[in-house]
């Protein structure tokens, strides 16, 4: 009496295009992400993997943790860096961060 009846309606026309509309943002912001994050990650580690290949004696570095000193010794997963005269610390070849130019060590 109150309730009108309800009756369903036809369906409208499917759009042919709407479900490649619906995931091109989500493509979109995948090719950003690639770009400005991804990529330059990858190209970064490439070169720190380069870097610690050639790593070799007498080359002065910087650890990850900020220890400055020249390459004594270079094995296949350790170097041996000497910080002071007589003074000879065992490192991970990933733990070197930086290859300091030769000479940068006398100026510190």
């Amino acid at each position: 009496m109150l309730i009108s009846n309800a009756y369903a309606q036809a369906a409208g026309a499917a759009d042919p295009t709407g479900g490649l509309m619906g995931l091109l943002p989500l493509i979109l912001m995948f090719v950003v992400l690639w770009f400005l994050m991804i990529r330059p990650q990858m190209k970064r580690a490439k070169e720190h993997k380069a870097m610690v290949e050639a790593l070799a004696k007498g080359d002065e570095v910087v650890t990850g943790g900020g220890i400055a000193g020249r390459v004594v010794e270079v094995g296949d997963s350790f170097v041996q860096i000497e910080v002071a005269p007589n003074t000879v610390v065992a490192a991970q070849k990933q733990a070197v961060a930086t290859v300091l130019p030769k000479g940068t060590l006398k100026a510190i």
